[in-house]
């Protein structure tokens, strides 16, 4: 049995049942970490001695008797721009390259508080600024698929870790579908909840009103139990939602009968047509089961992707001014004040830092503020009333994850503005804040291809329900990694 190979519910019950305990279980995940980390390069950084010592404390309480959280001695990483109490959170940036936080992010919190085990932080595009995870400050992390693919935009670390059998799950931060893409390119779930469902307390901004936490997971029930976990009002996040969290798991019923799905056209027409034709047939077959997918056009979507680059940028120009050499991170000594401020932040960002900063000054500055800010906010607003007129009619609305597969290196030397584009079926979500996940379904040309289901707010409930239907009438849902997986 390979431990590292089962899904969270799976190890869940192993130790449940004392078959296997927490220490045996990370050292498997741990093992398996050593063995294809080369390939993957997954990990900024691995955290064993800390886990080992965090297994051995949930094994001793079970062996007391202790009442355990599900995701006890569970082992999982976090993305590295989630702040991690004495662990190195560096958001794969030089800027924060010996940065140690003094506390954790609520979601750390909450997962430590559940006895999962954290083994390490994920690589990232440096401050999950890309669209290829080729924007690391450290060193580029591959797909587990294939040895020339990319793992996907920003989170794509975390992505390859769950997908390699690095770790049972993983958190990342989806600003414009850095949870989604890469969880389509890699062949696992990922979803991006409502906006203030999850606390964002802990997050290392790129864009205040875009960010949200979200998990990686092998299944639909794994991802139940991780959003039980870490969903939840937080009074030190001030976007976090007082809303009601329902228990997840009971939204794992296997029955889409009577529920009405749209299809938006506009997701469709820029997809390739062999991705195009994977998702429809994830639609009829919950058409067999008994739901109503229906066409459905929402005109605004082509304008998002530039209203969502212009804010996202306006946004990360602000939230990256404090990094200037003085307070925390990377400091580069010059002869005057002036002079240190510019050299640190020459060094210290990377490429497309640089350039979105630069972009975010432009359009917040006095002559342009009102010509692509305020039309940008304008535009969002209509991107978002696209989204409420369609579930006036509908549930829930599937597409692509992404108009292709996995994008090769190199992608953005190539031509950027492929790159970018691969994320238009992702970033209308984050501009209207509803909630979304990515399921695989099937493959492509060896490359896993990704079906995107979204709700309206706080609709987390019907993405699990029709989530779970297709994964228990379709072995298309379990894509599995070809040589890397050995």
């Amino acid at each position: 049995m390979k431990l590292h190979t089962l899904p969270v519910h799976k190890l869940s019950e192993l130790m449940e049942r004392k078959e296997v305990g927490s220490e045996e279980l990370t050292t498997a995940h741990l093992e398996r970490i050593s063995q294809v980390e080369d390939k993957i390069r997954a990990f900024v950084t691995v955290t064993k001695e800390e886990a080992l010592a965090q297994a051995r404390s949930v094994d001793g309480k079970r062996a007391r008797g202790e009442k355990l959280s599900p995701l006890a001695g569970i082992p999982m990483a976090i993305e590295d721009n989630i702040c991690t109490e004495g662990i190195k959170t560096t958001c794969a940036s030089r800027m924060l390259y010996n940065y140690i936080p003094p506390f954790d992010a609520s979601v750390a919190e909450r997962l430590k508080g559940a006895g999962a085990v954290l083994m390490g932080k994920c690589n990232m595009d440096e401050f999950a600024m890309g669209f290829t995870e080729e924007n690391s400050g450290f060193f580029r992390t591959k797909n587990p698929f294939g040895p020339e693919a990319l793992p996907g935009v920003s989170s794509g670390g975390s992505a390859a870790a769950v997908a390699a059998g690095e770790a049972a799950f993983t958190l990342g931060s989806d600003t414009g579908g850095s949870i989604r893409q890469p969880a389509a390119f890699c062949g696992v779930i990922g979803f991006k909840p409502t906006y203030g469902r999850v606390s964002r307390y802990g997050l290392i901004s790129y864009a205040s009103s875009l960010d949200q936490i979200g998990p990686y997971t092998r299944d639909m029930t794994d991802l139940a139990m991780v959003l039980n976990t870490i969903s939840g009002r937080d009074a030190r996040d001030s976007t976090s939602a007082q809303v009601d969290v329902p228990d997840f798991k009971k939204c794992l019923v296997n029955d889409v009968k009577g529920l009405r799905i749209g299809l938006p056209k506009e997701y469709f027409a820029v997809t390739d047509p062999r991705l195009a034709a994977k998702v429809r047939e994830a639609a009829s077959k919950l058409e067999e089961l008994g739901a109503i997918c229906e066409e459905v056009s929402m005109p605004y979507t082509e304008y998002a992707l530039p209203a969502h680059y212009i804010i996202s940028s306006a946004e990360a120009s602000s939230n990256l001014a404090r990094y200037d050499g003085v307070r925390y991170g990377l400091r580069v000594d010059a002869d005057d004040v002036l002079s240190m401020f510019k050299k640190t932040r020459s060094q210290g960002f990377g490429d497309e830092v640089k350039t979105r900063i630069m972009l975010g000054t432009h359009v917040l500055s006095v002559g342009n503020y009102n010509d692509y800010y305020v039309k940008a906010l304008k535009v969002r607003t209509l991107v978002k009333h696209d989204f409420d007129r369609a579930f006036e009619r509908f549930d829930c609305l599937l597409t692509p994850a992404s108009p292709a597969t996995a994008l090769k290196i190199g992608a953005e030397a190539d031509g950027p503005m492929g790159a970018y584009l691969s994320k238009a079926c992702n970033i209308p979500v984050n501009l209207a804040g509803v909630p979304a996940m990515s399921l695989p379904f099937g493959m492509v040309e060896g490359l896993p291809v990704g079906l995107q289901l979204i709700a309206r707010h706080f609709g987390e409930e019907i993405l699990l329900r029709a989530g779970y239907t297709l994964e228990q009438s379709s072995e298309q849902t379990r894509p599995k990694p070809g040589p890397v997986n050995n």
